[in-house]
């Protein structure tokens, strides 16, 4: 890995708590809207920028990048938020629930996303990319950080223990009881060197902002022809890179809308049928192991577990994968999670009362509550070059934009 410093757009101290937003992808327009209702200084006014247009208009018009840019600017013009006079590295740590994770934020190759040193594990849509990378060309800038991990360094963790003695940039609170804090790095020579012997990073969340990073960057290397400048900020996206032990994957759950024309008795002897469950009756809501998952129907909730064949691959011992193969195609007529209407998911964070919830009030026939995939079996299928089915991971707590922007 090679890292490097950039000089920050950030808050005005004073300003952080009131310019920090969720990341563009974990609202709708409506619930943007509402999160920045009465509050000018959001940075949702620059992710969603489609909140401050009228409504109905379409959320990937050019009148919506171009409103994106022009709050950008607003923020430094209006003195909210300013330029660093010299690059830096930053450390942001994040504290939930008594869990604390700690990043280094720097500015990674879009080149070394391409040739495999940051590695991925979804694939990624065209429209999803489309959308980030006018949002990146749009207002020149890296508007929220790539979420990535990385095997833990004792080496690193020693120099960022050390720049977190001193008194930070920004420390607060959000709404959600979530804890940031922020510390401009006294040394981030040193950061940079140490990161030297990471050999590849994985890409936690973030899949579609990397890749945009990397449309933008080669938009902006064709522009300029055969004079582009190797070194350009627009060859370079920014990231928190995370200890791989720090970081707590939580489940995402499945919920279908029907069961394939049976009722409850008939759905249960189909999967006894599959021979490749064991189905038994529980008062739990959560799955306490791997592979297993409960299936909430109509308030009650049963306990399905199996065993993986041996020799396995990484992909098809998940237990989405399992599920997915042995029980949503075959008996449920779910064939692509991605695009079928009869699936939709919920991440962990809700907890299995929203599993009850959408069973109870109709929304879905039945919710699978799964146990979650693990840091290392990530890697390990990022390492083999496999692709994890869609939504089975789901990081908290989310990482905050407008605390640190870079741009290109």
């Amino acid at each position: 890995m090679k890292i490097f410093k950039f000089s920050a757009i950030r808050p005005v101290s004073g300003f952080e708590k009131s310019i920090a937003s969720l990341p563009y992808d974990v609202m709708d327009t409506e619930e943007a809207r509402h999160m920045a209702d009465g509050n000018r200084d959001s940075f949702l006014h620059v992710v969603r920028s489609e909140i401050d247009l009228p409504d109905g208009t379409d959320p990937h018009s050019s009148q919506v990048y171009e409103a994106a840019g022009r709050a950008l600017r607003k923020l430094t013009d209006d003195g909210r938020m300013f330029r660093e006079d010299t690059p830096s590295l930053y450390i942001y740590r994040q504290t939930m629930n008594g869990r604390a994770q700690t990043a280094v934020v720097a500015c990674c190759r879009i080149d070394d996303y391409a040739n495999g040193t940051i590695l991925r594990h979804e694939k990624t849509r065209k429209d999803k990319e489309d959308d980030r990378t006018n949002h990146i060309l749009a207002t020149n800038a890296n508007t929220g950080q790539v979420f990535l991990t990385y095997r833990d360094q004792g080496g690193i963790d020693a120099l960022v223990r050390e720049e977190c003695r001193a008194a930070p940039l920004y420390d607060f609170t959000a709404d959600d009881g979530v804890g940031h804090t922020v510390w401009k790095a006294a040394d981030p020579d040193a950061i940079a060197a140490a990161f030297e012997s990471v050999p590849k990073a994985y890409i936690a969340d973030g899949h579609h902002r990397s890749a945009a990073s990397y449309r933008a960057g080669m938009e902006k290397r064709r522009l300029a022809g055969a004079d582009f400048d190797p070194d350009a900020e627009y060859n370079r996206f920014m990231a928190c890179l995370f200890p791989a032990s720090q970081l707590k994957i939580l489940p995402y759950n499945r919920c279908v809308r029907d069961l394939n024309g049976m009722d409850a008795g008939g759905f249960l002897e189909a999967v006894r049928g599959t021979g490749a469950f064991t189905v038994s009756e529980t008062d739990e809501a959560a799955s306490d192991k791997p592979c297993s998952c409960v299936v909430i129907i109509a308030g009650r909730k049963w306990k399905l577990e199996w065993n993986v064949p041996d020799g396995a691959d990484p992909v098809s011992v998940l237990d989405v994968s399992y599920l997915q193969e042995n029980l949503l195609a075959p008996v449920l007529g779910i064939g692509d999670p991605r695009t079928d209407p009869r699936i939709f998911f919920v991440g962990g964070i809700r907890g299995t009362g929203e599993l009850v919830k959408v069973t109870s009030e109709g929304q879905a026939a039945a919710a699978f509550s799964m146990y979650p995939v693990s840091i290392s079996q990530m890697m390990d299928i990022a390492d083999s070059g496999g692709i994890m089915p869609p939504k089975s991971t789901w990081f908290e707590p989310k990482l905050r934009s407008g605390l640190l922007v870079h741009t290109l």
